[in-house]
């Protein structure tokens, strides 16, 4: 590096440690004449950095807000709070915060010297962000996910799935994303040679290769996770219609419990997943969704079971302790069945998921 270089990025990095500089004072910090010190700030502007100047009392040298973000000049402690708030900041919880957040750690990760990063390893090792999972995603896997999506390289994990069988994959991954609180990897199997959905904190080992792939054309990534995790895991899927517009039902419904789509103004479709419809209903009656039933065919007799269940339970407490108000099965029946019209929307394959 030339002295000038050198000297260029001390000056960038005094600009950065204080509001205001005058221009005898960096010259004094720097060893050269204030002539030399406006040359090297006309090429900190050349770079990009919105260097400002100011005559008079008060006046100097500062760094303004510029149209796009030049490189920051950090020093090591610097650079170990913002590597260590990344990653607090990737496992926060807060809407839209994570991804950023680990994009920008895997960008900077990389560039750090080993000193700092074994520093923020062992800061960050004794921080955590209490939240709602108990599931929690390895730093070093999350990172390693994101640089391979970045970098569009193929990648090998040994991943475990919830029955306990593991196995190694080869993959292409194309997204990592945070939906309800979880991640989750969107990739392409090679063995298996079909889009995979997987959970991350299931994610044992991860490894990149040095192969780089072709991006194939990709579906909707959000719309395919949320029907990977909702619908995959369970041998079925159970649709109904729900008598309520979609911008009221779709935020109820978490990801692993359905997928809802827009189904005209006051009704929307929710899809779920499951190997026992009865489970399905007993669930949507303690959501107390108003109801049709869409598909398969045999859910409104699992409706009127449950209904006819309700009603036998209900007549023998009302002839136990006397008299009681209102009829609860023929209120379920009523709440999921009567009326249902002709199903508009038929259940697919379920998609293919390693959740």
């Amino acid at each position: 590096m030339s002295d000038v270089t050198r000297r260029t990025l001390r000056l960038l990095s005094l600009l950065q440690s204080r509001a205001v500089w005058g221009g005898e004072e960096l010259a004094a910090e720097l060893g050269v004449t204030p002539r030399s010190v406006r040359r090297d700030i006309d090429r900190l502007r050349q770079m990009g950095y919105p260097v400002l100047a100011s005559q008079g009392h008060g006046g100097g040298y500062r760094l303004g807000a510029g149209r796009a973000l030049p490189p920051l000049l950090l020093e090591s402690d610097e650079a170990t709070a913002v590597a260590v708030g990344l990653r607090l900041a990737a496992s926060s919880g807060v809407d839209g915060l994570g991804e950023r957040a680990l994009r920008a750690l895997a960008a900077l990760e990389p560039v750090l010297p080993p000193a700092v990063r074994e520093e923020v390893a062992v800061v960050a090792g004794v921080l955590d962000v209490v939240s709602s999972r108990a599931e929690s995603v390895a730093s070093p896997v999350l990172v390693t996910l994101a640089r391979a999506t970045r970098d569009t390289t193929q990648l090998r994990v040994e991943y475990v799935r919830a029955d306990g069988e593991r196995s190694r994959r080869r993959l292409e991954p194309y997204r990592v994303l945070s939906i309800d609180g979880r991640w989750y990897l969107f990739a392409w199997d090679l063995d298996r040679e079909d889009w995979r959905t997987f959970r991350l904190d299931r994610v044992l080992e991860a490894r990149a290769s040095t192969f780089r792939f072709t991006p194939r054309p990709v579906p909707d990534i959000e719309a395919h996770v949320r029907r990977s995790v909702g619908l995959g895991p369970y041998r079925a899927a159970v649709t109904v219609r729900v008598l309520r517009p979609y911008d009221e039902v779709a935020p109820e419904i978490a990801i692993a419990e359905g997928v809802v789509e827009p189904d005209g103004e006051g009704s929307c479709l929710l899809r779920m997943g499951a190997h026992d419809a009865s489970w399905v209903v007993l669930y949507l009656a303690h959501r107390g969704l108003p109801i049709e039933p869409v598909d398969p065919p045999e859910l409104a007799d699992v409706i009127d079971e449950l209904g006819a269940w309700f009603d036998a339970t209900r007549a023998r407490r009302a002839a136990a302790s006397g008299p009681t108000a209102g009829d609860a099965g023929a209120t379920v029946r009523r709440t999921v069945g009567d009326g249902a019209r002709e199903p508009s929307t038929r259940t697919g394959d379920l998609p293919s998921v390693e959740a």
